[in-house]
């Protein structure tokens, strides 16, 4: 297989991109430090830098996975879209092959999300590989995605599969967020409106069945609607403690590595609830500037996809954008009570070997679609 790598010459670069995405790693290395620098540390005798130096050390694996990415043709990918996607779908099925049982008194099944002990967590990456995938089924349609039984029927079957292995983990919310980001491709390449509604349709009532036949699943949604307030130590303890910690934090914060919400209260402050952290030590003035650096992000990476004329190119763009901003969202929505609870990382920022890497390898490619599009004339297709 041979891999077509571009010169050293670096014209077509976002640098205002990498200089962004370089600021929000920066920022996770400082809170995932201060996140996790707490009494269960002292108390297990565990160094305090142990976290850090871990995200760190993925953090290193990560930018050589972006420069390695952007230096190589973002259109060599198309050629192995199909093994890459089929490698995805093995790994997702071997998961389930190791997948222990459930806790019958909860109604909660055993989540198994991991190889390799909790080293690697596969899902991370299938979010790429679908990316690259669905910008090359996509592209290859052209203008037949129109047509209901050429493009909306085997787009939904495909999404369905790949969704439901993910939700056979189980991992909701990452599935979730495929789905979304696929729609979001599939809407820039230029699908009908009317087929969009159908798909919200079916895909909305998808999705209330899968909540309502999940014990775990409707108990968040219930609590969410009859506010979690109502039960602050029980249900409703991890929202809570999340709204709270972002009160506290006022308009510049208690000061860095002050946290008294991480001790104890919140549940994995340097992974799923990170945000609230940075609200809680760097007010509403952190927040606020941590926000900002992913509409800077956004901008970048939609503008990329805008001047490429490449349609893959385009759509790749458009897929590793709204992945990445999506997934950013949707963190901040849990932690800001906007939507029930879930566990999902902030890009770049909350701890996560895997997550790191995944998104830095998707900037990577995002950054060699730059590149291509500095080459060529301005104009993608699509939306």
């Amino acid at each position: 297989m041979a891999v077509r790598v571009r010169s050293l010459n670096l014209r077509g670069i976002d640098y205002p991109l990498l200089l962004t995405v370089a600021v929000l790693i920066v920022v996770g290395l400082v809170m995932v430090y201060s996140a996790s620098f707490g009494v269960e540390m002292a108390t297990e005798g565990r160094p305090t830098t142990q976290y850090l130096v871990r995200q760190a050390e993925w953090a290193v694996l990560g930018g050589i996975a972006l420069v390695v990415l952007a230096l190589v043709d973002y259109r060599t990918w198309r050629r192995f879209s199909i093994p890459i996607m089929a490698a995805a779908l093995g790994i997702l099925v071997l998961l389930l092959v190791v997948r222990a049982g459930g806790d019958a008194e909860s109604g909660q099944p055993t989540a198994q999300r991991w190889l390799l002990g909790n080293s690697v967590q596969p899902s991370e990456m299938v979010k790429l590989a679908v990316v690259i995938y669905i910008a090359d089924w996509l592209a290859s349609k052209g203008e037949k995605i129109r047509q209901l039984t050429y493009g909306m029927v085997p787009f939904a079957i495909l999404l369905g599969i790949i969704t439901g292995l993910i939700i056979l983990q189980p991992n909701f919310s990452t599935a979730f967020l495929i789905v979304c980001t696929a729609v979001a491709m599939f809407f820039v390449a230029g699908a009908d409106i009317r087929q969009l509604l159908i798909g919200g349709l079916v895909g909305g009532a998808s999705l209330v069945a899968l909540v309502r036949t999940s014990t775990y699943r409707w108990n968040r949604v219930v609590t969410f609607i009859e506010d979690p307030l109502r039960d602050p130590l029980g249900k409703g303890f991890q929202t809570v403690r999340a709204i709270y910690a972002l009160q506290s934090g006022g308009l510049l914060g208690v000061g860095l590595g002050h946290s008294v919400q991480k001790m104890g209260a919140l549940y994995a402050p340097h992974t799923d609830a990170i945000f609230a952290i940075i609200g809680e030590e760097l007010g509403l003035v952190g927040t606020l500037a941590v926000m900002g650096l992913y509409v800077a992000f956004a901008y970048r990476g939609f503008r990329i996809a805008i001047r490429c004329a490449d349609p893959f190119g385009s759509l790749i763009a458009t897929g590793v954008t709204s992945w990445l901003i999506l997934q950013a969202l949707l963190h901040m929505a849990v932690v800001t009570a906007t939507v029930p609870f879930t566990g999902i990382t902030l890009p770049f920022v909350s701890f996560g070997g895997s997550s790191l890497v995944a998104s830095m390898a998707a900037v990577g490619l995002l950054l060699s679609v730059s590149r291509g599009a500095a080459v060529a004339p301005a104009g993608g297709r699509g939306r």
